[in-house]
């Protein structure tokens, strides 16, 4: 059972109508549900946005963001709770202990990072915690694409791509990561044949 979900996005936010949206219903869906948002704290951007959505439903909202950046004044003021640490690497680390599960919509270097991270900790078995991209408007889709490059020049195995969820509609995004069930392959460093 899904309580918390760490939501990777943007500290940019575009003005996209069908992403805010998607974040609007996001945020309902996660309340429905009584699913926390765990997130980078900050005020601004898709972050500032998604936070204030679960916040108007009545949901809880945790934020984890580094002393630097509050120094910044980008934290966001109005969460539930907010858990500030001394650098990225402890925040990462906290937002992973804190969720159930990850969720990535749109965002860039920093969102992709993330993503990529709690992705290879899944694949080394370091969690079994279900990973959806919310792939708004077709945003990851060239991603996807590369995925399934690395897949045929035997960089990447099917079934390590297989553990990431695709899906456009939060609801049904939620659905699929809540009957997850982990099965990185355990072999990966043994075997060197990818095929």
């Amino acid at each position: 059972m899904i309580k918390s979900l760490c939501v990777y996005c943007g500290a940019n936010f575009n003005g996209d109508p069908l992403l805010l949206q998607a974040i609007e219903d996001l945020a309902f869906t996660m309340v429905k549900q009584h699913i926390t948002l765990v997130y980078g704290g900050g005020s601004v951007g898709v972050m500032g946005v998604l936070a204030d959505e679960v916040l108007k439903h009545g949901g809880k909202v945790i934020g984890v963001i580094p002393q630097f950046l509050m120094d910044k004044e980008v934290g966001h003021k109005g969460i539930t709770e907010m858990v500030i640490t001394s650098n990225m690497h402890e925040r990462k680390q906290r937002m992973a202990d804190l969720s159930d599960g990850f969720v990535v919509l749109p965002g860039g270097f920093g969102t992709l990072e993330e993503f990529f991270e709690v992705l290879t900790w899944l694949q080394l078995g370091l969690h079994g915690k279900p990973i959806g991209v919310l792939n708004v408007g077709g945003y990851y889709d060239h991603l996807f694409l590369q995925m399934e490059v690395m897949v045929q020049h035997r960089f990447l195995k099917q079934n390590n791509k297989d553990l990431v969820f695709n899906e456009a509609i939060p609801k049904v995004l939620i659905e699929k990561m809540s009957s997850f069930s982990a099965t990185p392959d355990e072999v990966w460093f043994k075997d060197r044949n990818l095929t």
